[in-house]
C-alpha cells in the first residue's frame, strides 16, 4: 500500500513484509506479497500492478452516446464498451481520453470534463480507470486503431443504453460505471 492509512482506518490496514515479482509482461505486472494483518498474522496477496486506463463517455450534439463492440479474448465473446485505453507512462490523463477518444472513434471534442476514477477489481488489481466526459463531438479522421485492435462503431441513446445494462447486453464494469455518471449529469445537472 502507497499511503498510510487514515487514523480512523488503522485498524484495518495491512503492512507489506516482503513481495516479489511472479510474472511481468507487455500489460501485466503481477506480484506476490506477503503481508501482516491487522491482528499480526501474516498473509499472502496476489496482485496485479496496472498502469491505469481512461473512459470516455462521447455525446454527440443529438444526445445519443457513441459506442464500440469488440471481440474481447479472455471472454471469448464481443463486448460493448464506451471507448477506453491504458495511460501510456507519463502521459496526463485528459490527453490519454483526447487520444483514446480520437484513435478509436476517428473524433475529437470540444469539451472534456473530468468526472471521476473507478477501481474495477480491488480484490486483486491496482487498476483506476479515469472517467471523462467528452461533448461538442467533430469527426476528425477514420479511426487509427493500435495493431490488432478491431472494433465497430454504435450510438445508442442514454435509455438504449440503460436497458442494455438491464438485458445483460452491456456487462462492462468501466462501461456501467460511466452510464450512472451520464444517466446522473444528464437527467439530474450532476
Amino acid at each position: 500500500m502507497k499511503n498510510p492509512p487514515a487514523p480512523e482506518y488503522a485498524h484495518l490496514h495491512e503492512t507489506r513484509i516482503e513481495g516479489t515479482q511472479v510474472f511481468c509482461g507487455k500489460l501485466l505486472d503481477v506480484r506476490l506479497d506477503r503481508v501482516q494483518l491487522p491482528d499480526g498474522q501474516e498473509s499472502a496477496r496476489e496482485y496485479v500492478v496496472h498502469q491505469g486506463a481512461v473512459v470516455v463517455i462521447p455525446i454527440l450534439d443529438s444526445g445519443e452516446l457513441i459506442f464500440e463492440r469488440q471481440f474481447r479474448y479472455p471472454l471469448g465473446t464481443t463486448v460493448l464498451e464506451f471507448p477506453a485505453g491504458k495511460i501510456d507512462p507519463g502521459e496526463h490523463i485528459e490527453n490519454t481520453a483526447k487520444r483514446e477518444l480520437l484513435e478509436e472513434t476517428g473524433h475529437s471534442a470540444s469539451n472534456w470534463r473530468y468526472l471521476g476514477v473507478t477501481h474495477p477489481c480491488v480484490g486483486y488489481s491496482s487498476e483506476r480507470i479515469e472517467i471523462f466526459l467528452a461533448r461538442g463531438l467533430q469527426r476528425e479522421s477514420d479511426q487509427q486503431l493500435d495493431h490488432g485492435e478491431f472494433l465497430d462503431l454504435l450510438t445508442l441513446s442514454l435509455d438504449q443504453a440503460l436497458l442494455a445494462v438491464r438485458n445483460g447486453e452491456i456487462t462492462d464494469a468501466k462501461t456501467i460505471a460511466a452510464l450512472l455518471w451520464t444517466e446522473k449529469i444528464l437527467c439530474n445537472g450532476w
